[in-house]
């Protein structure tokens, strides 16, 4: 090895000044570029991908508050119905409801029960209503007051029909669930 650098000596003391001086630039060029490539740009590869990091990771912070935000939102909304399930008055769905009806001037064609779903902690009753012959008023007169019911009662699905033979008339079938805790 040190035979190796006594002949590198040995050139470079042959060599010019002028051609000192270039091999000197040459080298210099050299290690900066080297001192680029090897230090300078892996850092700022680094510090790009970690600014990166800290992007995503900001938008994972803001979703994850987001998704706190509706959870919190919904869990309160789920305790209410749970008050109202535990704490609402519990009657006969089909008396309820035919009672709602007489106070919103409609005649209910026919109700038939629906089966269910069994819960852990509620028994949903579901009953199917068909109401013909209705105006608009008297339809959504008689489902806002099912929707208001101190009972907790929910419309589940809904149909209308105009009716060919007096158009401003309609024909509706919805379904109504109360829930009573088991």
């Amino acid at each position: 090895m040190s035979d190796l650098l006594d002949r590198i000596r040995e050139a470079v003391v042959r060599l010019s000044p002028r051609e000192r001086l270039l091999l000197l630039l040459a080298g210099g060029l050299g290690a900066l570029l080297l001192l680029w490539v090897g230090i300078v740009m892996p850092i700022g590869t680094a510090v790009d991908r970690a600014d990166e990091r800290v992007r995503n990771a900001e938008l994972e912070l803001e979703t994850a508050l987001r998704l706190r935000r509706e959870y919190d939102r919904l869990d309160a909304s789920l305790r209410q119905v749970e008050q109202r399930i535990r704490g609402g008055p519990q009657g006969n769905i089909f008396t309820v409801l035919e009672e709602l009806a007489q106070q919103s001037a409609v005649k209910v064609d026919s109700m038939e029960p629906q089966r269910g779903q069994a819960g852990e902690r509620y028994r949903e009753t579901k009953v199917q209503l068909v109401l013909k012959g209705v105006t608009l008023a008297q339809m959504v007169n008689y489902l806002h007051r099912i929707e208001a019911s101190p009972q907790l009662l929910s419309v589940k699905s809904l149909r209308i029909r105009t009716r060919s033979d007096k158009p401003e008339l309609l024909d509706v079938t919805f379904t109504v669930s109360s829930f009573e805790p088991v």
